[in-house]
């Protein structure tokens, strides 16, 4: 059996991570591993995704170091418990061992580096009870401990979740610093495998609240380049699997996206299913309505919520391609009223004012947009700034003020093209056509709309295709887009900017009922919002553009 234990001791140092398992579970079945085996046997079932199996060890761990009397290194068990359980949003079961291993210190009375660990789960246990400041407070005391005891991987785990904290409360720049600061020990090789992957990705994670695409493309790079040399590991790889397939999305790579996802799907998938599953399966919904499969995109929508991930901004913005457009505002006006991280605002209100502006709320849509803004100016990270710019733009083109929103849209075009995001700047492109458009410039309206038909066409966004091309001049379409005489009627008015409100009342029907209309509209036509509405309508004649001089008004008796 010595056998075993070696080649698995072996298969440990080399971090082929399941051969370690393999062999040190064949051994542990046959004979009481030694402490150090049974702490390795514990790791390698936690890089492989066997959370509950490396729980079991390593409370094994835990009693015999109790019995053997070494209460520290029972606490450090302990912790690792804890570790486990809380990423896996089991937090009563880790508040219990947590208490359990903080006792034992506190009867013993041990100065040592382990009450710097237990504070450390207790913040991390806050913060995801949705407490950032309690965690924020532990997370300080906790780098305070491990940089007395010179303890670098503690002060790194320490650092990022203060990091994160700091980034939920609004101080960007210092939790972005913190953060920066605890990826030092990771390159520098000073902490273990079981938290270099879980420092890497709360980084990239608050990267991505943030908006910050060069950080977390930098830091997922260089996790991808770590999952590489061990191509055992469960666990984290899947999670850069997501975090490559969310930047390739931004970057157009659509198809190596689709691959990515899919991978990471089958391997969170096993064994048992990992949480970071929502967040694969949200990445694959994001595919599916962008390329317009919506009952796929449904399905995977379903199953982010499952596994946790929370299916907004995306299945609002599916809603609003359906038509479902009262629906789609409800959603993300609930999302944002229920509040929660304060970083995860920035991801929301974007789609949200889309959603506002399809409603005809333009006040509503001003206010969320100046929030947006205000968060950009913050946070100064080009992703942010272009999404803001973008909003802002569709918000002043709803307003009326085509000059101001033509110059902020030609900034965001701007950002996009540098972020090298060929989607998001296609979608810019459209707006800037319907400014060209109002300006009479018909032949900048065209250029526009070509250069966005050519993007969406080669990326397979069929939605968007069909909406640019109904805005576009000497587009072949079926009559009205299959329209019924009051459905044309509701579209000429909304293209006068009335509201639901006021059409209701001018053609003596119900709100609601308008509300069916609108929707309808934009299903047949394969429009997104009132402003392509009103392209579409003024393109095909269904309300002509004013003259520079209006008519004279004819008197009542005029015959």
């Amino acid at each position: 059996m010595a056998g075993a234990v070696d080649r698995g001791r072996e298969s440990f140092e080399r971090r082929a991570w399941a051969d370690a398992w393999s062999r040190l579970s064949a051994a542990d079945r046959d004979t009481q591993l030694e402490l150090d085996d049974l702490e390795r046997l514990a790791v390698a079932a936690f890089l492989i995704g066997r959370d509950e199996e490396s729980v079991d060890v390593w409370g094994r761990a835990h009693h015999v170091w109790m019995r053997l009397g070494d209460v520290a290194r029972a606490a450090r068990c302990a912790f690792w418990v804890a570790f486990v359980l809380v990423n896996r949003g089991q937090l009563a079961r880790a508040g219990g061992w947590i208490h359990r291993a903080q006792r034992l210190l506190d009867e013993t009375g041990p100065d040592c580096v382990e009450q710097g660990y237990l504070c450390y789960a207790a913040a991390l246990r806050r913060t995801f009870e949705g407490d950032p400041v309690g965690g924020s407070t532990g997370f300080a005391r906790a780098a305070a401990v491990g940089d007395r005891f010179h303890d670098p991987q503690l002060g790194a785990l320490a650092r990022a979740g203060r990091g994160r904290c700091l980034v939920h409360l609004g101080d960007v720049a210092e939790g972005m610093a913190l953060m920066d600061d605890a990826m030092v020990a990771v390159t520098a090789q000073e902490v273990s495998p079981t938290v270099v992957g879980d420092l890497y990705c709360t980084v990239i994670e608050g990267c991505q609240e943030v908006c910050d695409v060069r950080r977390a493309q930098e830091w997922t790079a260089a996790l991808s380049r770590w999952c590489e040399r061990q191509p055992q590991l469960v666990l984290y790889r899947g999670q850069c699997l997501v975090h490559r397939a969310e930047l390739m999305l931004l970057r157009g790579a659509w198809s190596d996206a689709g691959v990515e996802v899919r991978r990471a799907c089958d391997r969170l998938a096993r064994p048992g299913g990992q949480p970071v599953l929502g967040a694969a399966y949200y990445v694959r919904a994001e595919l599916h309505r962008l390329r317009g499969e919506f009952p796929a995109a449904e399905d995977a929508y379903r199953r982010a919520h499952r596994w946790g991930r929370r299916p907004e901004p995306g299945l609002a913005q599916l809603r609003l391609r359906q038509g479902r457009v009262d629906e789609a505002v409800a959603a993300m006006r609930r999302v944002l009223d229920e509040g929660g991280q304060w970083g995860t605002r920035s991801t929301l209100l974007g789609p949200y004012v889309e959603a506002l502006l399809a409603c005809g709320d333009i006040a509503a849509a001003r206010a969320a947009v100046d929030e947006l803004s205000t968060l950009a100016c913050g946070w100064s990270t080009p992703l942010l700034r272009a999404t803001a710019l973008h909003a802002t733009g569709a918000v002043l083109l709803a307003e009326g003020d085509t000059g101001a929103a033509l110059t902020t849209l030609r900034r965001a075009l701007a950002d996009w093209c540098e972020l090298e995001a060929p989607y998001e700047a296609a979608r810019t492109r459209v707006l800037i056509g319907l400014a060209c458009r109002t300006l009479g410039d018909a032949d900048g309206a065209r250029m526009e709309w070509n250069a966005a038909r050519s993007v969406f066409r080669e990326l397979a966004a069929e939605p968007d295709l069909t909406s640019v091309e109904a805005l576009s001049p000497g587009t072949s379409h079926r009559g009205e887009g299959g329209l019924t005489p009051r459905e044309v009627e509701v579209l000429t008015l909304v293209a006068t900017g009335r509201t639901n409100r006021a059409i209701a009342s001018e053609l003596s029907i119900s709100e609601k009922t308008v509300a069916t209309h609108v929707s309808n509209v934009f299903t047949k036509l394969g429009l997104a919002s009132r402003s392509a509405a009103t392209a579409y309508a003024y393109t095909h004649d269904l309300v002509q553009v004013p003259s520079a001089e209006p008519p004279t008004r004819r008197s009542p008796r005029s015959p």
